[in-house]
């Protein structure tokens, strides 16, 4: 599903115009995206929480030249499903 596909859902969903669902979808993402940002946890009860996570530096090898790489230590968005989202996927 795209943006505009998920922009679509939720307006016909919720009731709401295009317009005014592209404005909602959006401000959650840009919601979402400075909470990371800043650090915190956005938890959203049934549906899953997303965090950071830290990746330390690790060895690496370029595909291209086989040459052997530092892969520098990087903080990474992660999301982990809640148990309602689950069951609903897995169909229980």
């Amino acid at each position: 599903m795209t943006k505009a596909e998920l922009i679509t859902a939720v307006a016909e969903k919720s009731g709401l115009s295009k317009k005014d669902s592209e404005k909602a979808v959006g401000a959650v993402v840009d919601a979402i995206t400075d909470a990371l940002k800043a650090g915190e946890k956005v938890a959203l009860v049934g549906f899953g929480t997303f965090e950071t996570k830290t990746r330390n530096e690790r060895k690496g090898i370029n595909p291209i030249t086989k040459e052997e790489i530092t892969i520098a230590a990087a903080t990474v968005p992660s999301f982990k499903a809640g148990k309602a989202l689950k069951d609903a996927v897995s169909g229980k």
